[in-house]
């Protein structure tokens, strides 16, 4: 009999044990939230982890101002009553935020670790002021940053607003989807055309299968029977001009809806040519900043969009007082090794002041102008 009833002992000696260890949990979560409740925010520390050397785009002091203006309890609130969702959210509406993490530490230390965004350039064209990643991320330069990356200024329209912020794929999709629907929108205003086309096309070819019999049972005389078929010659000639008038409306309602379609396909193109130069202009600069030599000479990039659309840069360079036509941003390399044996050849025989303008732009050639 011993055997059995150890048999069912065991169990509820297992689960009491687990009812404990549950019970236990339960009362130290709930101390642990009451003591959180009641011990308060005693400091407020603010990490910028800059991925760059080259400067910085807020400090924070900055971060701590956006706090304090918004009205959101940091020292001295209750760790438990700390927005810490409304922190990140105030901090993270800023573009050039990429990560922004807000925490409590046991001592009562509020922590707010932020990461920016590592800007490959800064835009000043065309009224625009703004700092772009490698990846295509546009934001706007925030006050009193202070960050030394290339500046490509000039004449030419990137393929977004100046007051755009956020990835530029992502602008030029919802470009593309627009014009999308704006074709199908013109498609579908087409129907009623075909429609009405068709009904035109069903009421002439009525008019045109009429056909006149002699009422000898009424008496009807050859001239008035001929007077008959004359009335309907005029009827159907009449249908005929009526049909070819409302054929060449019709005609050019649809040549009107193909041109508008036409012109979102080419506004596709356009956009989609625009996105290729620009980001031609981001690899551009890469190009340059991971080549120690240029990186060091080229002082400044002049970006300037043509009559036709495209993209061309003139360079600034640090040896002498002359400007480089670079061009279209197409073999680059070669371009840049053209100019570098032109430098060793021919500048540093002649001198780094003979010449105003090295035009590099053409194949197997350097044009000078003094």
């Amino acid at each position: 009999m011993a055997k059995p009833t150890l048999k069912y002992l065991r169990p509820v000696i297992l689960g009491a044990l687990w009812l404990g260890v549950l019970v236990y949990m339960v009362w130290a979560g709930i101390s642990v939230y009451r003591a959180r409740r009641v011990r308060q925010v005693r400091s407020l520390e603010i990490e910028v982890v800059d991925s760059t050397s080259q400067g910085y785009l807020v400090t924070g002091r900055q971060v701590r101002s956006w706090i304090a203006q918004s009205g959101i309890g940091t020292i001295g609130t209750a760790v438990g009553e700390v927005d810490l969702h409304a922190i990140e959210r105030l901090i993270a509406r800023n573009g050039f935020v990429e990560r922004v993490v807000a925490y409590v530490s046991d001592p009562g230390v509020l922590h707010v670790k932020i990461s920016p965004r590592e800007p490959l350039l800064r835009l000043l064209t065309d009224g625009m002021n703004a700092y772009v990643t490698s990846a295509g991320y546009v934001f706007a330069a925030p006050r009193a940053s202070s960050l030394y990356v290339p500046v490509v200024t000039g004449s030419y329209r990137p393929p977004f607003p100046t007051d755009y912020v956020g990835d530029v794929r992502d602008y030029l999709d919802k470009r593309l989807r627009q014009c999308d629907e704006r074709i199908a929108e013109l498609e579908r205003s087409k129907i009623p055309v075909y429609r009405r086309e068709q009904t035109y096309e069903n009421e002439y070819r009525m008019i045109r299968r009429e056909r006149l019999k002699r009422r000898w049972w009424k008496g009807e005389s050859a001239e008035a029977f001929d007077k008959r078929v004359e009335q309907l010659r005029e009827k159907k000639a009449q249908a005929r001009r009526t049909w070819r008038y409302r054929t060449r409306v019709i005609r050019d309602e649809l040549e009107r809806i193909d041109r508008q379609q036409e012109a979102e396909l080419r506004k596709q193109k356009k956009l989609e040519k625009s996105y290729e130069d620009f980001m031609k202009l981001l690899t551009f600069v890469e190009t340059v900043e991971e080549d120690d030599f240029w990186r060091s000479e080229v002082v400044q990039i002049a970006a300037y969009t043509t009559p036709s659309g495209a993209l061309e840069v003139e360079l600034t360079p640090r040896s002498g007082n002359y400007t480089i036509l670079f061009g279209r941003l197409e073999e680059v390399d070669r371009k840049f090794d053209k100019l570098l044996r032109f430098y060793r050849n021919g500048l540093s025989t002649l001198g780094w002041d003979t010449y105003r303008v090295i035009d590099i732009r053409y194949d197997n050639q350097v044009v000078c102008k003094k």
